[in-house]
């Protein structure tokens, strides 16, 4: 075991939070197994592999920037909750 329960215990009471006994075992034993399976993926030989930042190729989703008609001002204000003329009306924030 990597970690224990005390240590759990320490990092729980400098983040303010509380667990119960049953729950400190549960974090335990989740953070060995996430500790172990790091070990494991140390151990693989990753000499000649180009560091990746993500696990699949990106590619930008943006369209093409062309002048298209405007959604109407009715469709726009259709869902508003309580429209007002052509506005949103939004509660008062300044007071």
């Amino acid at each position: 075991m990597k970690i224990t329960k005390e240590e759990v215990t320490y990092v729980a009471h400098l983040a303010r939070l509380e667990f119960s006994e049953t729950e400190k075992e549960m974090f335990t034993g989740q953070l060995n197994d996430i500790l172990l399976y790091m070990d494991k993926l140390n151990q693989v030989d990753t000499a000649g592999v180009e560091p990746l930042s993500h696990a699949i190729s990106l590619n930008n989703a943006f369209r093409e920037d062309k002048v298209q008609a405007s959604l109407p001002q009715e469709r726009s204000l259709a869902n508003a909750p309580d429209p007002r003329g052509e506005f949103f009306r939004v509660p008062k924030v300044i007071e």
